[in-house]
């Protein structure tokens, strides 16, 4: 469930907000290009959802209401610690950080999503916007 909610980090893709705005664009060579890693989201969603079910969880050790509320207190703790390990686990991704060389001869860094790949030496448009992005040259 919490990888659904990892954010979408390729260039083929826009938000809503961006249709219609105007970017610039410039053009240039790759030359450099490798994989990284790009940490996962905490949102606190995984947090929360993990607090609640370690919680209940929780609630149920013990045969009066003083265990109760002390598995109950920490079940939540644990339970927020581990959704929110979770969380960031399964929101992690891999992209690709891109080194381009402009025209004239600026040089420029770009970190997205893996697909589709670049390789050293494409002819690319870098697109400036609130989010940055390189596509290939089609001239």
């Amino acid at each position: 469930m919490a990888a659904a909610c990892a954010p979408n980090i390729s260039p083929d893709s826009y938000a809503v907000g961006s249709v219609g705005q105007v970017n610039r664009t410039v053009r240039g060579v790759i030359i450099s290009a490798r994989p990284v890693a790009i940490g996962g989201t905490q949102s606190g969603l995984g947090a929360g959802a993990g607090a609640v079910a370690g919680g209940a969880a929780g609630s149920m050790i013990g045969g009066n209401v003083q265990t109760n509320i002390i598995g109950a207190v920490g079940g939540a703790v644990v339970g927020g610690i581990a959704g929110a390990m979770i969380e960031e686990s399964a929101t992690r991704q891999t992209g690709i950080e891109y080194v381009v060389q402009t025209e004239n001869g600026a040089l420029l860094t770009v970190v997205q999503g893996s697909t589709p790949a670049l390789s050293v030496k494409d002819r690319v448009l870098v697109i400036y916007g609130s989010r940055s992005r390189v596509v290939p040259d089609p001239t």
